[in-house]
């Protein structure tokens, strides 16, 4: 009994009673044991719910974050960027989306098997963390497309970061075996830039960013020949 009176439980069964300002020295002892019951029932369900709500957090996340990259899935990115639009709209203030597709992946794929590939979706999505703010908005699109939101941020902005996101992704260059003597290929990434406007909603700015990042795409493999 004397365990029992210091355990974990006991205490929490204390501070519960003090809480509901119970005094249980001046109850009988049939009162007293029917009340230290209740408590601990109660105790149970708030763990219960602890479990629960943990559980559903986990439930949440994972419903919401890509199956092989960190970053965000098509379905939430496109609530993400609702909300976004919605505080723009309301607050006036700048928005912006990249929209990027990578060069040569299918090469990989075809070259060196999906692992690879895989491993080139992960580090490109490591880059576009790093090189974004925490309040920026990544997610992978489909395949070896990627959009990044850009709250209160002009399509100026957009392009300086684009720019400098592309810049690191053709750094990238996938070789057999990791050996740097080997033929390699080179991953590039081909950015759409369009700044949100007023009336606008989420599938027509997606729309409108996918198509340029396509004119994108096709002026770098011009200038890419003209070399």
């Amino acid at each position: 009994m004397a365990d029992d009176l210091y355990s974990p439980q006991a205490h929490e069964r204390r501070t519960l009673l003090d809480v509901l300002g119970v005094d249980l020295s001046s109850l009988d002892l049939r009162t007293r044991a029917a009340l230290e019951a209740l408590c601990d029932e109660v105790l149970v369900l708030r763990d219960d719910v602890d479990q629960l709500r943990d559980a559903l957090d986990e439930a949440v996340s994972l419903a919401d974050n890509d199956a092989l990259c960190p970053v965000f899935n098509r379905r939430a990115f496109e609530r993400e960027i609702r909300r976004e639009i919605a505080l723009a709209a309301r607050f006036r203030t700048p928005l912006s989306l990249i929209y990027i597709d990578l060069d040569n992946f299918k090469q990989v794929n075809d070259a060196f098997g999906h692992a690879a590939g895989d491993e080139v979706l992960i580090r490109v999505s490591e880059i576009l963390l790093r090189l974004t703010r925490e309040t920026d908005i990544v997610g992978r699109l489909g395949g070896d497309e990627f959009g990044i939101v850009l709250a209160q941020a002009t399509a100026e902005d957009s392009r300086r970061k684009a720019e400098q996101l592309s810049h690191e992704v053709d750094q990238l260059v996938v070789r057999r075996g990791g050996a740097d003597s080997s033929p390699g290929i080179h991953i590039g990434a081909s950015c759409g830039i369009v700044e949100w406007q007023a009336g606008q909603g989420a599938e027509s700015l997606i729309s409108a960013a996918d198509q340029a990042m396509f004119a994108q795409k096709a002026r770098r493999k011009s200038a890419r020949r003209a070399t």
